[in-house]
């Protein structure tokens, strides 16, 4: 294994907003090749209960981003200004630049688990979550060494249902995300800043370094 390579995707595996590119379009075939990636994730219990929605029609995208919108402009515009961190201001912009334009990103996809989990307790609950989230960075990370991007999203869950009765997914399915995807203009991202590991890690017992 070429770790130089496996390091490279780990760390430039960055949120892509606004190096998207809105007019290339993405096939279905790209889509269906990380999909079958991220599939082999773990899962709890071996449920397999990954579910995959992906739209590309234009007026659901639309949609879509109207619900991302009402949910999510005023909130990152406000929370860009109140920061004072150069690095989170930069993130709150580059998210609030999607509200303009998630609905012209070709591909939205949507990871789902075919269960509910609303009233489950932690136990359960982290292990629903376990058996997505994986899967979930895998799908991004499959896009990125294909030469495309998008970022984790989770604002339009505030309207989770209206989302639902726009797609037509059952009450007992849960929506875990949503990723726009589009391929990237240019492949030159970086690591991001981030404190060294021996600053956020303990040893045997909590504060213990």
């Amino acid at each position: 294994m070429d770790l130089a390579s496996v390091d490279e995707l780990l760390t430039t595996t960055r949120s892509v907003r606004k190096r998207l590119d809105l007019t290339r379009p993405v096939g279905r075939e790209v889509i269906l090749e990380c999909i079958q990636l991220a599939m082999q994730a773990p899962t709890a219990s071996n449920a397999q209960d990954w579910r995959w929605l992906v739209i590309t029609d234009a007026d659901k995208r639309a949609a879509i981003a109207d619900i991302y919108r009402s949910v999510g402009a005023e909130y990152l515009a406000y929370a860009a200004k109140e920061t004072s961190d150069p690095q989170t201001q930069r993130v709150y912009a580059s998210a609030f630049s999607l509200t303009d334009t998630l609905g012209q990103v070709p591909v939205h996809v949507i990871p789902c688990l075919d269960n509910r989990i609303d009233n489950s307790n932690m136990l359960l609950a982290a292990s629903a979550w376990a058996s997505i989230i994986p899967a979930g960075w895998s799908f991004l990370l499959a896009l990125r060494s294909r030469g495309l991007g998008s970022v984790w999203t989770t604002m339009h869950l505030a309207k989770e249902r209206e989302v639902a009765e726009l797609l037509g997914i059952p009450a007992t399915v849960t929506q875990a995300a949503l990723f726009p995807v589009a391929y990237t203009i240019g492949t030159d991202f970086r690591p991001a800043s981030r404190p060294p590991a021996e600053t956020v890690t303990f040893w045997d017992s909590w504060e213990h370094c």
